[in-house]
């Protein structure tokens, strides 16, 4: 129970990522927030929690709508009055086409809700977190930060790589306050993600053959599980990481090793 009694937040906890990661902090001992837009979904996450012992809140909120998240965070507030723990994990991976197809609404939609969602939850939760302290981590991806071969990803990438930036600005910054901010990169993981992927004439964007395709040296080819994920999100909200801040961690199996 090394996160008992700790308040921790999961942005897109309904699914893949999120719900595993949500009932794992559970499992230690965290009372978890899950903030989703799909309410069903977080629902049923938050009864498996409950039914196992944990106690679980469900907040409805478009992570990149302002208005939404500060009401999120407002009952956040009433409730805990704190946050020890913030695991910004929702996105999307967006459009996925050759640059000269990509229309500028498409790349816009990507960043508003991965980069835009990312500060929105970051901007919330620092007022709750500053007094005690705590763990602020999120979910990036080994695309855009050590690999680059996904056809037509280009904003999916970029948008990856800002996250890491903007953690790193923010391990320096939040220091002062004892809160640490450390960037997941996972690599092929077993997840719901491709269900708001569209990919359009990427056959256009491949990568030249003569670069190795991605496989999974540590387990012969399969990708990882969000169980696994949810295992380094614990390990970075508890206390065993108290001196590990502003650090991209790649959990590929090394996959990327080989792009």
């Amino acid at each position: 129970m090394e996160l008992d009694g700790k308040i921790a937040l999961v942005t897109g906890g309904g699914s893949g990522l999120g719900a595993a990661a949500a009932r794992a902090m559970a499992q230690a001992g965290a009372h978890v927030v899950l903030i989703g837009r799909t309410t069903a979904q977080m629902d049923e996450v938050a009864a498996s929690i409950r039914d196992a012992g944990g106690k679980a809140l469900t907040l409805k909120a478009d992570i990149s709508d302002e208005a939404q998240m500060k009401a999120a965070f407002e009952r956040i507030g009433t409730e805990y009055g704190r946050l020890d723990i913030v695991f910004a994990n929702a996105g999307i991976n967006g459009v996925w086409a050759p640059i000269d197809e990509l229309t500028y609404d498409e790349w816009n939609e990507t960043q508003r809700i991965n980069l835009g969602g990312t500060f929105l939850t970051a901007h919330l939760s620092v007022p709750l977190m500053k007094q005690h302290g705590g763990s602020f981590i999120i979910t990036s991806s080994i695309n855009g930060t050590r690999t680059f071969t996904l056809p037509g990803a280009s904003a999916y990438s970029t948008s990856k790589a800002g996250q890491v930036a903007f953690g790193q600005m923010l391990a320096i910054e939040l220091a002062q306050y004892r809160i640490r901010v450390n960037i997941i990169c996972p690599g092929a993981i077993k997840t719901e993600i491709g269900d708001n992927t569209t990919q359009r004439n990427n056959e256009r964007a491949l990568v030249p053959a003569i670069f190795p395709r991605g496989k999974v040296p540590l387990t012969n080819g399969k990708p990882g599980t969000a169980e696994q994920v949810a295992d380094l999100v614990v390990f970075l909200g508890s206390d065993r990481s108290s001196h590990i801040s502003g650090t991209p961690i790649w959990i590929d199996g090394a996959q990327s090793l080989l792009i």
